[in-house]
């Protein structure tokens, strides 16, 4: 069972670190965290402290070995997000569905923003780092 929690783990490690595409649009306290020295660059040495303090955090007993019940403790959790996730996404559906036919039209998807709107607290039609941070908070559950 170790060699299947290690290989979990590294999943969940690779998952944890943006990719290419999701770099781009990440908002930048993420990748400060990741990014210690403020050079700009991820190192070697940054992304092992990275994986380093990922496998603390599911190594919940401090043993310094993932066991089975601690990959099931956070595939647990994992899918308890998950299904909260659907449920967000299956409300924001039903909200984009203007005219309530069951379906969500290009037009209807490209006209609904009432998660931008609420987060453009100033108005001004773009998302400052605190607005951003404000609707992330709504859409995960957490403050970010």
């Amino acid at each position: 069972m170790k060699l299947t929690a290690a290989a979990f783990a590294t999943v969940i490690v690779a998952a944890a670190l943006p990719s290419t595409a999701r770099a781009q649009t990440a908002p930048a306290a993420t990748l400060d965290r990741l990014d210690t020295d403020g050079d700009g660059i991820f190192s070697r040495d940054e992304i092992a402290a990275v994986r380093e303090r990922l496998f603390a955090r599911l190594d919940l007993d401090g043993d310094g070995n993932l066991e089975a019940r601690e990959v099931e403790e956070l595939r647990d959790a994992i899918m308890d997000r998950a299904v909260a996730v659907q449920a967000r996404l299956a409300r924001q559906s039903r909200r984009m569905d203007a005219n309530g036919d069951g379906t969500v039209s290009a037009e209807e998807f490209r006209t609904r923003t009432l998660l931008f709107d609420l987060a453009d607290r100033d108005g001004d039609g773009r998302l400052s780092p605190a607005e951003f941070s404000f609707v992330r908070s709504l859409l995960i559950g957490r403050a970010g």
